[in-house]
């Protein structure tokens, strides 16, 4: 007889996921069927979905600061909680349909909950992606329309009309057609900073975001396209602090935290993906290799790196950073790597 799973909710980079007990033997499309019940009852209406959620699938997550803590190296202030958690973000979506369609790519069988789980993401999606937001980077001010958000919301569609051209999900396929075409024509027409002929961090901005090096990544547009190359270099060049790649120019301006923070590594692993995906292989393993020579005695990476104090700075051991180091080793070492796979893009605008 197989014993009943004991499931545990738990945190990953600040969203909730669910797990089965380590000691536990079951099979796995039961337990998967159960997660995805867990996350459902969690999550709630698509309305209703957070960013983040407590370890216990907690909802409200409450930010304070403890004054009397120094913090690590006296970086105050220490807080607990998290303010973002009431933030919206219109990335997220995409990256949950991604998900689905890199798991059916690999063989994954389609749970029904799964197929649910995506319409009613979708439905909602396609009333609110025009809608501002925090971004991926948690923004403390004011929302804008971020050029990453919106191109996510086009990834949710586009790989929704690939899962339905698989067979795998039912869904009004010509309506999502017609929407990932006017999201992709949007973000060409109003992310793009015309006098520099780059895409910039948010709607009529001006200022780059190394979440814009996922624009190729994504098969959003090819490596090749012109407003792509020029955002890489352009990136490459103010981005890059002794090598390695900044989220953005931390200068207080726009985020709502004090100015300055480490290089974040996970945004260097993108931009060595982008040199790969180029052809620029050599330049792509340099930059590889200088990002492993970072890992501690275990192997393991932290969120971000001060290259002049040469030490990890953020969260630590860091689950991003670790996932761009195996995707842009298949990048770099299989002929349809992580980056491949999402390559072909639906059109240009």
């Amino acid at each position: 007889m197989i014993p009943q799973p004991e499931y545990r909710e738990e945190e990953r980079n600040g969203k909730i996921s669910c797990r089965v007990a380590r000691t536990t033997v079951i099979p796995s499309l039961r337990g998967r069927d159960k997660c995805n019940r867990c996350v459902l009852d969690i999550a709630g209406a698509p309305d209703e979905i957070q960013i983040m959620y407590g370890i216990a699938g907690e909802r409200r997550l409450a930010e304070y600061e403890l004054p009397w803590l120094d913090g690590y190296a006296g970086s105050r202030p220490v807080r607990v909680g998290n303010g973002a958690y009431t933030q919206r973000q219109i990335d997220i979506f995409g990256e949950v349909i991604d998900a689905f369609y890199s798991s059916r790519l690999h063989g994954v069988e389609p749970a029904d909950d799964a197929r649910h789980v995506q319409q009613v993401l979708l439905d909602h999606l396609e009333g609110h992606w025009k809608l501002p937001d925090s971004g991926i980077w948690e923004m403390r001010g004011p929302e804008q329309r971020h050029t990453y958000s919106a191109v996510m919301a086009w990834v949710a569609f586009d790989r929704a009309v690939k899962l339905v051209e698989r067979g795998v999900l039912s869904g009004p396929v010509d309506r999502w057609k017609a929407l990932r075409d006017t999201i992709h024509a949007d973000i060409c027409k109003h992310a793009v900073d015309r006098d520099r002929g780059i895409f910039v961090q948010y709607y009529g901005g001006k200022t780059l975001d190394a979440a814009l090096l996922r624009i190729p990544l994504v098969g959003f547009l090819p490596p090749d396209d012109p407003r792509v190359f020029r955002t890489t270099e352009a990136i490459a060049r103010e981005l890059v602090v002794d090598g390695f790649v900044m989220r953005y120019q931390a200068d207080g301006s726009g985020d709502g935290l004090p100015p300055g923070e480490g290089t974040f590594l996970l945004c260097s692993f993108w931009l060595a993906d982008n040199f790969a995906m180029m052809g620029r292989r050599d330049e792509a393993r340099a930059l590889f290799e200088k990002l492993l020579a970072l890992r501690n005695d275990l192997g393991l990476l932290a969120e971000e790196y001060d290259p002049r104090a040469s030490r990890f700075l953020g969260n630590f051991p860091q689950a991003f950073s670790h996932v761009g180091l195996i995707n842009t080793a298949h990048n770099l070492t299989l002929r349809h790597g992580p980056a491949n796979h999402r390559r072909g893009r639906h059109g240009q605008s």
